[in-house]
């Protein structure tokens, strides 16, 4: 009989992800349900909310803050809509979300002259190939291949193009430098153990010069219309959304916001990150039958941590094989209460994914892995 303790959470799902430590339905009993997002009372609460984020995140004064509908994707495909086609694109893919833009800007928006910079599962492409009188187009953490980019320093600070980044699994793990990314979103599904469907768009001057004086030669839906006929919409930025939020998810992030503030901000949840990231690598190096991915620490993700199996008898095995181990292997965890949803992206090298963003407890982590082994071992006999 197994005598392991059980993690408190087994939620680790990339996701949505695991909601705030101690997080209860009580905490949305202020939410304004029944009320237009329109009235006076819910504006405010919408601009509180940005007001949180900006402040939260550091984002300087002069950017742009906006709720937009659709998640990250969402928010994202709204920034390559509008700002896109002035200039030749560089997409950086290392994962299979960077490579879903490709598919928008070349056989969407078809702009030829789009270069693609990719890689593998586990590696970085070549940053040192980017041309940055392109717009650039890249995300700051593969979230389905636990590869994020180092640090901002390969970014042109004199750049003539845009950048647009996909940072939404970086976000509150990850020092963004703001100074260097012209648009950016993210969800709070991620990062806040929010509910989905709601994206945060961020707009640094440069971009919103490019919406004022540039018009894309491609039609564009008004749920992306973030300029009309040359004048930026600023009143999308300051709590007017373009289609009907949930006011229901706007108090969750809120509340969440709020926590974050209270454990010490941004500073200490990119310190939770690295925590949990630190106490799954002592695990491996201790660990036969697995390994990161992603073998150059300097570019390892702390929140969509990825291993891949190296065990010796699982990969003699073919590939459906496989996947019946595998389905075997989460079905226990999920079974015995002990860990959800941390089965690797289906395009991805076969593994483990496990979220380790500051909404997940390292105590939990370290629970979760001593069932990591015994499920395996309980397999391999």
């Amino acid at each position: 009989m197994n005598s392991l303790k059980l993690p408190d959470n087994p939620k680790f799902s990339s996701g949505p992800c695991a909601k705030i430590p101690n997080w209860e339905s009580s905490f949305l009993n202020g939410a304004l349900l029944g009320r237009s997002h329109r009235a006076p009372v819910s504006v405010k609460r919408i601009q509180k909310l940005i007001e949180m984020t900006k402040s939260i995140l550091n984002i300087p004064e002069n950017y742009h803050v906006a709720i937009i509908g659709g998640s990250d994707t969402g928010a994202f495909e709204m920034a390559m809509w509008t700002l896109l086609g002035k200039n030749g694109v560089n997409i950086l893919a290392w994962d299979s979300f960077g490579r879903d833009w490709v598919t928008d800007v070349i056989d969407q928006l078809k702009i030829k002259d789009t270069k693609l910079i990719e890689a593998d599962y586990g590696f970085l492409p070549d940053l040192d190939a980017v041309d940055f009188n392109r717009d650039v187009i890249f995300t700051w953490n593969g979230t389905t291949a636990g590869v994020k980019v180092p640090n901002g320093d390969w970014i042109d600070s004199n750049r003539s193009g845009l950048t647009l980044c996909d940072a939404t699994s970086a976000v509150l793990a990850m020092d963004l430098p703001w100074d260097k990314l012209d648009a950016t979103t993210f969800s709070w599904q991620k990062v806040l153990g929010g509910e989905a469907q709601h994206g945060i768009l961020v707009l640094s001057p440069r971009a919103v010069e490019r919406l004022e004086n540039f018009i894309p030669s491609w039609p564009i839906p008004k749920l992306f219309r973030l300029a009309n006929k040359g004048v930026f919409q600023r009143k999308i930025f300051n709590g007017s959304t373009i289609n009907t939020p949930s006011m229901l998810c706007i108090e969750d992030a809120i509340h969440s916001l709020q926590w974050v503030k209270s454990i010490g901000g941004a500073n200490s949840m990119i310190k939770r990150s690295l925590s949990n990231l630190q106490t799954i690598e002592k695990w491996e190096t201790k660990t036969d039958w697995i390994e990161f991915l992603a073998q150059n620490k300097d570019i390892r993700s702390s929140t969509s941590i990825c291993l891949k199996i190296i065990d010796p008898w699982f990969l003699k095995l073919d590939k459906d094989k496989k996947k019946d181990i595998l389905k075997k292997f989460f079905s226990l965890l999920e079974d015995k209460k002990a860990a959800y949803d941390i089965n690797h992206y289906p395009s991805a090298p076969p593994g483990i994914r496990i979220w380790g963003g500051g909404t997940v407890e390292t105590s939990n982590i370290e629970l979760l892995l001593p069932w990591l082994d015994w499920a395996w071992e309980y397999l391999e006999k």
